[in-house]
């Protein structure tokens, strides 16, 4: 998890992502900053977050996040 937080330092720094739960419902992702974080976790992680996984509740916290890379991870 500690890297998905560094990835997402590199995008909009300042955020407490350790504890945001509402980063899509917030605002505080736009569409552009998860088209960025997508492209840099493909990368990362060697996966492929597709349209189909564009979806605000992967994307809401790091947890999330974290647990969509896992699921995809093992595909």
């Amino acid at each position: 998890m500690e890297k998905i937080n560094e990835i997402l330092s590199t995008i909009i720094p300042g955020v407490d992502y350790k504890n945001a739960t509402n980063l899509v419902d917030g605002k505080i992702l736009t569409s552009l900053n998860i088209a960025g974080l997508v492209a840099k976790l493909n990368y990362e992680f060697d996966i492929e977050i597709t349209p189909i996984h564009l979806v605000p509740e992967n994307f809401n916290s790091v947890e999330s996040i974290y647990q969509l890379v896992v699921s995809l991870d093992g595909e």
